[in-house]
């Protein structure tokens, strides 16, 4: 997948990154046999990472769309308004 902007892709790799940190954090809770009530909580911040990175995604795409429709049609993902409708429902 490509991002075209280097802050955007910044931006989501950073997100992608500490979620990844978040659940390393929740599979040792689990493995330590930590409090229900904390692997929850470090879970339920994996998935709003996962979930903020997707938007940042998919947002991304939008403008994109948005500033150049013609070739965002034409290029390698090839995204039409209505599969980015699909792709924001999706993490809603």
């Amino acid at each position: 997948m490509s991002i075209p902007d280097p802050a955007a892709q910044r931006r989501v790799l950073n997100r992608l990154r500490r979620a990844r940190g978040q659940l390393d954090a929740v599979i040792a809770a689990v493995e330590n046999g930590d409090r229900c009530r904390d692997v929850v909580t470090q879970l339920a911040a994996v998935s709003t990472a996962l979930d903020r990175a997707g938007f940042a995604i998919v947002s991304t795409a939008m403008k994109d769309c948005i500033a150049d429709p013609e070739r965002t049609a034409d290029n390698e993902d090839g995204l039409t308004t209505e599969e980015l409708e699909k792709l924001f429902l999706m993490l809603s």
